[in-house]
């Protein structure tokens, strides 16, 4: 039986201080040209030389201004903010690699499905077939204010907008246009026919639209679906939709817990437990030696900020951290936040979080030489039944760099990593499938008979 090799994306955000709060104070952290887009390109071909499966980009709208009930130590350490659209960043790195796929994150809660489908479209195309959606509803009351929102919305009933708009989207990009409606002969001067392009007519509780999908079909219609969220409604709306999942947990037994969840809801709903990919987030610090991998962390202590982490976990659960003592026990009740985190770390202290947040953030992280690394690796894949990781950066490109190097070539001489990039799209790359989405996915209920006229 052979192993199970190891998907890979890169997790980066478009803005100085991603996941490692503190790290962009390093003198070889170059976070803080993020506004260059030769920082994007040269980090593109990096990624593609190591054969990474995608580069995964997270967001957020709003601003981090729970912990101390402003953006003091926001605007400071620079905790996501600033941040800038990652949309605008894939036609540029696109064009300088021919493999790498791209897994963007956008918050459906205060986009229009007609437009939104067509970015997307168009980016599929200029990718040739390597976009992903990162599909979020965000967790940020000031996002919500500042879309002119009291509040955010409850927790499931952002879920519910996100089935609505889903549904919407893969009408626009599985429905409005027939694999033949585009035929640009330029003798008979027909370049698309309308017998074969159809309007979608929605009425539904939150979206109303009536019209013809802008962009024609690109090679993945509906871009690779992503998707994080862990809680009972989560993993429902993941269950339904998504094709690749983010989630994360202390330990592979625990991870073996959700993976295994995920799966079995995945077919409760009429889809196939290898339907979905998994990744968890993990960070790693290594050297040629083990060593030398410990004075390197030693070493990046002296830069992370424990509070930034803790300032951005505030708003994560929705709650003010400050306000606790060192030890006392943090109870977070309900929250519009995100759901799964508050609950797992109901109960925790503030010295607590300050120790496991040490690095800056509360990600596993792993420190070893590229064998220790590879095992820790393996281990977490083949006990947690996941099926690939979002590698964070602690200094870019440095950790991205070393692992490349390192790291690698390790797992390339175990046969966990390939050695080449398969051709197809970025769906196609990860499930050795169809460039589209297979039939028993919801999404196909939604494509015209194939012989309408």
């Amino acid at each position: 039986m052979s192993q199970k090799q190891i998907l890979l994306n890169a997790f980066n955000m478009n803005c100085v201080g991603h996941i490692h709060h503190g790290m962009w104070t390093h003198p070889d952290d170059r976070s803080v040209d993020f506004n260059s887009l030769t920082y994007w390109l040269d980090l593109a071909r990096l990624l593609e030389r190591g054969l990474f499966d995608g580069l995964f980009i997270a967001d957020i709208l709003g601003v981090y201004d729970v912990y101390q009930q402003g953006i003091g130590l926001t605007a400071s350490e620079s905790i996501q903010l600033p941040v800038n659209d990652p949309l605008m960043l894939i036609s540029g790195m696109a064009s300088v690699t021919q493999h790498l796929g791209f897994g963007v994150t956008a918050n459906l809660s205060y986009e229009a499905p007609y437009p939104f489908a067509r970015r997307f479209s168009t980016l599929d195309h200029l990718t040739q077939g390597r976009i992903g959606w990162n599909i979020v509803t965000g967790y940020l009351d000031s996002a919500a204010r500042a879309m002119g929102q009291r509040q955010l919305q409850d927790h499931d009933r952002r879920y519910d907008q996100a089935d609505e708009f889903l549904d919407v989207a893969y009408q626009l990009w599985e429905g409005s246009w027939q694999d033949d409606a585009l035929q640009a002969d330029k003798a008979k001067r027909l370049y698309a026919d309308a017998s074969r392009i159809h309007a979608i007519n929605h009425q539904g509780e939150f979206y109303q639209v009536q019209g013809y999908h802008l962009s024609s079909p690109s090679p993945q219609r509906t871009p690779l679906l992503f998707q994080a969220g862990s809680s009972t409604r989560g993993v429902q709306f993941a269950a339904r939709h998504a094709e690749c999942s983010f989630v994360n947990a202390a330990s592979p037994a625990v991870m073996r817990e959700q993976s295994t969840r995920l799966r079995q809801a995945a077919v409760a709903a009429g889809r196939q437990a290898d339907d979905l990919r998994i990744f968890m987030g993990v960070s790693v610090i290594v050297a040629s030696t083990e060593r030398e991998a410990q004075e390197k962390h030693r070493s990046y202590l002296e830069y992370a900020s424990p509070e930034a982490g803790i300032a951005h976990f505030s708003s994560s659960i929705g709650l003010d951290l400050a306000a606790f003592g060192l030890d006392e026990p943090i109870q977070s009740g309900d929250t519009r936040a995100i759901e799964s985190v508050s609950k797992a770390f109901s109960g925790w202290t503030r010295r607590r979080l300050l120790e496991q947040h040490a690095m800056g953030s509360r990600y596993p992280l792993i420190v070893g030489n590229p064998s220790q690394v590879a095992d820790a690796l393996i281990e977490w894949i083949d006990e947690g039944g996941i099926d690939g990781f979002n590698l964070t950066r602690i200094l870019n490109p440095q950790s991205y760099r070393d692992f490349i190097d390192l790291v690698v070539p390790e797992l390339q001489q175990r046969g966990r990593y390939k050695t080449a990039y398969q051709p197809g799209s970025l769906r196609q790359k990860l499930f050795q499938q169809q460039d589209r989405l297979p039939d028993r996915h919801p999404a196909a209920r939604w494509r015209p008979a194939k012989n309408i006229r």
